[in-house]
């Protein structure tokens, strides 16, 4: 197709174009244009839906933790640094999860569920009662 596909620091892929009907994006048909805009940030649907990119492995493992030892800090609004993505995984009990995205997302996650976290994207746990549950930090290998 010769569209141009923006690495995003999200670790996502985004075709830029600008022939409709897709977004009026003149700065695209140009080198000049396009070196312009290095840099600047683009909005990305896909960690709007927080789908965890393609390739990503298992870096790093914070827990598991229980409704005693979960850190205050997941309880508040809080990120997972740029270009590493976050998985929430729900072994015991029942986690609320919230996630600052557009529109907003919100879960009630059970023993067996994950959750999807993108990087630089505000998110928070709601813990009510028994639970146990592990962090894991995905990055590209």
């Amino acid at each position: 197709m010769g569209d141009w596909v923006a690495e995003l620091d999200c670790l996502h892929g985004q075709h830029v174009r600008h022939r409709p009907p897709f977004r009026e994006r003149p700065w695209v048909t140009t080198e000049a244009g396009r070196a312009g805009r290095l840099g600047s940030g683009l909005g990305c649907p896909l960690c709007d839906r927080a789908e965890l990119p393609d390739g990503l492995v298992v870096v790093r493992v914070a827990g598991p933790f229980d409704e005693t030892t979960v850190p205050a800090g997941l309880r508040r609004a809080h990120r997972v640094a740029g270009g590493t993505w976050g998985r929430l995984v729900v072994l015991e009990g029942l986690v609320g999860f919230t996630l600052e995205t557009e529109p907003r997302l919100e879960r009630q996650l059970a023993a067996g569920d994950d959750q999807a976290i993108p990087p630089a994207v505000d998110h928070h746990l709601l813990i009510d009662g028994p639970v146990r549950l592990r962090v894991e930090f995905l990055s590209r290998p």
